[in-house]
């Protein structure tokens, strides 16, 4: 099964860096003299499995072809918790590749990663040939601990044959539309259970995320000092809001049942690619999964849907990114690796091409022959709209948006009966949580 991010293990991940995340960071060893030559083997963990962690070995014999004093182990299907552990036990692995740019705040604060300044001015690394948004959520603090490994960029794939049986042309650009979408997509069986849905809209189902859909509302997670917003910005409570009243017209507990029949994200089975679901929030990742698993599936892919017409063509953006492990047995050579995968164009170019996955880099980001796919050009331009945006990094990682994820699966669930006092209360939670940082 090829995994992105597993929302259990996830959480499991945050639950182990707060637990174990607190530790001094260590001093930083010396570096080589610039121009040193670099030698011996680098163990490799990432996150990907099958077709993707095929893409993945590829761009490493390229590496070894252009590097042959060093010799790369790999270990795929390593989750964050995984590296976590290993870390923590004094073995980490010398590069890890997480899936989540919302835990680099804890990997920098606590030192698990290591301060890569000292590398990147040896070696005159140019930091602005890197996208800007990518930058920013590769360091914390002041300190750059990872640097990133291609991006995601969220929108919304459409089932072309659902919408042309309903009478729809286009794809929504307001959340009114959306709701309206959904409704019209949306066909039940006899006894009135759910047989298509338009729009799924449970906040735990797949990729719909309280942090893939702040962008349509243009939410806010933290105040200009660093404080919980998400119970002060009017914009969360529009979100929940427009949420709560889809699920309600299905019922939660049809949702419920409907969701229980539908596969894995990440397998063939996937609802939107079997034609269960018409409408789906997901990133450009996707694209190589239809194609690999529904190559005769017709759909269309298009920004996310807004509250205001003006914020249209944004939306969510993260990534993977890369560190060096405070244990690492051969740091010179992580280094090495991890310059060749981050700023090579022609590796991030031919890895984003077997990937699917957005280049960081503003050459790569440009090359002819990823623009000149439609699709893939569509999450291009999601990534470079200035509307688009990120959650920010904090010392406690991703576990912020835990908490306020487990708010909202309550408050859709019904359990929450007063919005505006739940908010106040998932607003204290939040900032408890964002003090543990370590």
């Amino acid at each position: 099964m090829n995994k992105r991010l597993p929302h259990a293990l996830f959480a499991l991940g945050t639950a182990l860096l707060l637990a174990t995340g607190c530790t001094p960071a260590p001093k930083e060893n010396k570096i080589a003299d610039p121009g040193t030559e670099v030698s011996g083997s680098v163990e490799l963990w990432h996150f990907f499995t099958e077709r993707e962690a095929d893409a993945i070995a590829q761009v490493i014999k390229d590496f070894e072809s252009s590097h042959p004093n060093i010799k790369v182990t790999v270990k795929a299907g390593q989750d964050d918790s995984k590296v976590t552990q290993a870390i923590g036990a004094g073995n980490g692995p010398d590069v890890g590749l997480s899936y989540s740019t919302d835990i680099v705040g804890k990997f920098c604060s606590s030192g698990a990663w290591v301060d890569l300044k000292q590398y990147i001015d040896r070696d005159k690394v140019d930091l602005n040939k890197l996208n800007a948004t990518t930058r920013s959520y590769t360091e914390f603090d002041g300190k750059r601990c990872a640097m990133p490994f291609l991006a995601d960029a969220y929108g919304m794939f459409y089932n072309k044959d659902l919408f042309a049986k309903a009478g729809l042309s286009g794809p929504p650009k307001t959340l009114d539309e959306l709701t309206e979408y959904a409704k019209k997509l949306t066909v039940k069986n006899a006894d009135g259970s759910l047989k298509t849905v338009g729009f799924l809209p449970l906040y735990d189902f797949y990729e719909n995320a309280a942090s893939h859909l702040a962008p349509a509302v243009g939410a806010k997670w933290l105040t200009d000092d660093g404080k919980s917003a998400v119970g002060t910005d009017p914009a969360w409570k529009t979100l929940i809001t427009w949420q709560k009243q889809l699920v309600d017209w299905y019922g939660y507990d049809k949702l419920q049942k409907f969701r229980a029949g539908l596969g894995d994200e990440y397998s063939a089975d996937n609802a939107f690619q079997k034609g269960q679901v018409a409408i789906n929030i997901d990133a450009e990742y996707r694209l190589a999964f239809v194609k690999d698993q529904s190559p005769n599936l017709k759909y269309g892919v298009a920004p996310i849907p807004t509250s205001d017409a003006a914020h249209y063509g944004g939306g969510y953006v993260t990534g993977n990114i890369l560190g060096i492990s405070k244990n690492a047995k051969n740091p010179e050579a992580a280094w090495e690796l991890i310059k060749y995968l981050t700023t090579d164009d022609k590796a991030i170019i031919k890895l984003s091409g077997l990937l699917k996955n957005i280049p960081t880099t503003t050459a790569s980001i440009a090359d002819p022959g990823l623009n000149s796919d439609a699709d893939f050009k569509t999450f291009i331009d999601i990534f470079n709209n200035p509307n688009s945006s990120t959650t920010p990094p904090s010392a406690s990682g991703p576990a912020y948006q835990e908490t306020f994820g487990q708010f909202l699966n309550s408050y859709q669930a019904g359990k929450v009966k007063d919005l505006d006092a739940g908010l106040a209360d998932a607003d204290k939670q939040v900032n408890s949580v964002m003090t543990l940082g370590g």
